[in-house]
């Protein structure tokens, strides 16, 4: 059994006080350049690894940032957590990740055990039945960021604009002449899934016309209802001429039923992903898809909690961001084809 290296061997190695070396590792109080410099290498030398529960009670921080999302095999969280990481990293936290599988239950039994583990500030994402007020009433205690979701007044948060690209993606298969198109977003609790819905309808009434009903659909769960969703409405009479539909599963769901309905993009159907994802650039064709820069999402909703750390004992006012959206230009959208010309 290897036996820890106390900091009391670290500092005779480094000829230094124990109070010396502990100011030095810790980074507080008056201490040398030398000295942090003699510490440092002897800690080094000897394989010193510092106690961080005790470090814990001794600073009342963990050096750790909990970070709670809805899906962790969503593609586009990926970027978004090791943007984060990297921030928290320099600035010498460590990142805990947690998927809530979209659950309110599951989301309050991680959010106890990311306080009872002393995290010294959450990052909260979308989850069902978002409530401002918890978020509110969490931020009370301890450092709190919602990261596109529903935020009150008095919190801080990071919002994706998915209404203006919702309606900016609509808007442009409305120009191709396509009448009959389809919405497939997971969570209409959600804050992104009511915002794209709202900008998709917003599309349609600036035209004075009204989308079809039954071609918008949002689930609680994107994991299956894409390709059966997807299939039943191209099989429909008066069936989608265009998707638009989250890049993830569900575009994967969309493609897979297109293809087995035996038509073809964007011969046939055309297609729009929301979010940018290597399933969207790499099919064939690529795929045109509403694209917002991810790293900086991560990096703003960390640099969001250190600032609420470093301001912790004064009053600040709460900060809202919103992150634009770009729609990337490919080869999955055409004009609507003639036959469908009728449609409304």
């Amino acid at each position: 059994m290897k036996v820890r290296v106390t900091i009391r061997e670290v500092a005779k190695e480094a000829g230094v006080s124990l109070g010396t070396a502990s100011r030095a590792l810790n980074r507080t109080g008056r201490v040398s350049d030398k000295a942090i410099a003699a510490v440092t290498k002897a800690a080094r030398q000897l394989g010193y690894e510092p106690d961080a529960v005790a470090r814990s009670m001794r600073t009342r921080s963990s050096g750790v940032i909990g970070l709670l999302v809805s899906d962790l095999a969503n593609p586009l969280y990926a970027t978004i957590i090791t943007a984060a990481e990297t921030t928290f990293q320099e600035a010498g936290y460590a990142l805990l990740v947690a998927s809530t599988h979209n659950e309110r239950t599951r989301e309050k039994v991680l959010i106890d055990a990311f306080r009872g583990r002393r995290v010294d500030g959450i990052i909260m994402g979308p989850c069902e039945t978002e409530s401002p007020e918890l978020v509110q009433r969490l931020a009370k205690d301890l450092p709190v960021v919602a990261l596109d979701r529903d935020v009150g007044p008095g919190s801080t948060g990071i919002q994706v604009d998915h209404y203006g690209g919702a309606k900016q993606a609509t808007e442009y298969l409305l120009n191709l002449g396509h009448r009959r198109i389809a919405m497939l977003t997971p969570g209409l609790d959600l804050r992104p899934g009511r915002d794209r819905i709202a900008g998709f309808e917003a599309a349609f009434q600036g035209r004075g016309l009204e989308p079809l009903s039954k071609l918008i659909r949002a689930e609680k769960s994107s994991m299956e209802f894409a390709f059966s969703d997807a299939l039943s409405l191209i099989s429909s009479e008066d069936g989608p001429t265009a998707f638009i539909c989250l890049g993830t599963r569900i575009l994967a769901g969309v493609l897979q039923a297109i293809r087995h309905s035996g038509r073809s993009v964007p011969d046939d159907i055309s297609v729009i992903s929301i979010g940018d994802t290597d399933l969207s650039q790499l099919f064939s064709p690529a795929i045109t898809a509403l694209r917002w820069d991810l790293s900086v999402v991560g990096e703003v909703a960390a640099q969001l909690i250190l600032k609420q750390i470093d301001r912790q004992h004064n009053v600040e006012p709460p900060e809202h961001v919103r992150i634009a959206t770009q729609l990337v230009f490919r080869q999955s959208c055409g004009p609507v084809t003639l036959p469908a010309m009728s449609q409304q």
